[in-house]
């Protein structure tokens, strides 16, 4: 089957969407698909080197503009179409051509657009609800991350049940696995931590994501403890204007570390040295930073919201997503080395179950439904 896949909406950050198509792309070619990539000129050495398969079409240099990226969507992508003939065109990002002259599988990632649009920037929300809408109605078939997220847009749009796939994210074991003491103690000292444990974050720090709360949750987990641990937000900054001022309110014999981006290559040990990984989160669509720090034996700390039981299982602690509930497991925790290295066990193996290859098989079946769908009407 030849697909052509629209990868210029991959931010240049490689966040979580990033993520997704780079760790996607090469297991499709993998799995037998004929694969055209339309990518933007700064991703051209990155595709080829992991999909050296793969045919890469470089999209113009003006489409690093959101805008222009948006209107060549709508006017370069379909003269693409007519000129590769793909039997499908995948969309990855939420927005599709609106005619493409092939069948159509749109990736939506999330639905707290919908769900809680306060926690998102009111531009973003309103722009993505209708994306969604639009995806819903007119693609073939629709790929989603997780059973929580397609029965939201099911409930919430409308949209039809059947069009949907659940492809769970994989995580790079070869990358994200349990480090050596050494790497760890390596990555411990860029974050200038000391010899204290830590508590660790990592995502942007956006308002889903819950960090004051977290703040709040872990200086009262801390009160009393003759050794407490730092806490390191790791992270793109985002747009949360409220996490200055909670940090700034941190008992002055309490450490906070901000690092921003961490490398890499530095995500495994930074993953696996904390005491507890905490992902206090209002709601994601799929949580890879729960599933990679689960990869990398660490103890996980989350909630019970949209998606997240369905990559932690029984092999991570829950919490509530208000202060008090956090300090209290997160105290309960700290407290309990036996609790803190069977979960850690346990959130190892069950990462085992999350392939990218998995990920890929659910996103050829995507294809073929759609190029059936397309065939009927």
């Amino acid at each position: 089957m030849r697909v052509l896949l629209d990868a210029t909406a991959v931010p240049a950050d490689r966040g979580g969407v990033g993520r997704y198509v780079d760790e996607l792309v090469p297991e499709l070619v993998a799995a037998g698909v004929d694969l055209v990539l339309a990518v933007q000129q700064r991703d051209v050495d990155l595709f080829a080197r992991v999909a050296p398969a793969a045919d890469l079409v470089p999209a113009p240099s003006a489409v690093a503009r959101r805008a222009t990226r948006m209107a060549w969507e709508q006017s370069g992508l379909p003269a693409l179409v007519r000129s590769v003939r793909p039997d499908v065109v995948h969309s990855p990002h939420y927005t599709l051509p609106l005619v493409t002259g092939a069948p159509t599988v749109v990736t939506l990632h999330d639905a707290t657009f919908f769900t809680t649009p306060e926690l998102h920037l009111r531009s973003k929300a309103v722009f993505f609800r209708n994306a969604i809408r639009l995806a819903s109605r007119r693609a073939d078939a629709l790929v989603v991350p997780s059973r929580a997220t397609r029965d939201e847009v099911v409930r919430l749009v409308g949209a039809d049940a059947e069009k949907f796939f659940v492809a769970y994210h994989g995580v790079d074991h070869a990358r994200f696995h349990p480090t050596s003491t050494d790497e760890r103690e390596r990555v411990r000292r860029t974050l200038d931590v000391g010899d204290a444990p830590y508590v660790g974050f990592l995502g942007t720090l956006e308002p889903r994501k819950n960090v004051p709360a977290l703040v709040r949750g872990w200086v009262e987990a801390c009160a009393g403890l003759e050794n407490p641990p730092a806490l390191v937000l790791a992270g793109g900054r985002g747009w949360d204007d409220r996490i200055d001022a909670e940090v700034a309110r941190v008992p002055e014999h309490l450490t906070v570390r901000r690092p921003g981006y961490l490398p890499l290559d530095d995500l495994p040990g930074f993953l696996g040295g904390a005491s507890v990984l905490a992902y206090p989160s209002l709601g994601e669509g799929f949580g890879l930073p729960v599933l990679e720090a689960m990869a990398c034996r660490a103890t996980v700390l989350t909630t019970r919201e949209l998606s997240l039981p369905e990559v932690g299982g029984d092999a991570v602690a829950y919490c509530g997503t208000a202060d008090t509930s956090i300090a209290r497991e997160l105290g309960s925790l700290l407290a309990d080395d036996e609790r803190r290295a069977r979960l850690a066990v346990a959130a190892a193996a069950r990462a085992q179950e999350f392939t990218w290859a998995a990920a890929a098989r659910v996103h050829v079946e995507a294809y073929e439904a759609a190029v059936r769908r397309a065939g009927r009407r």
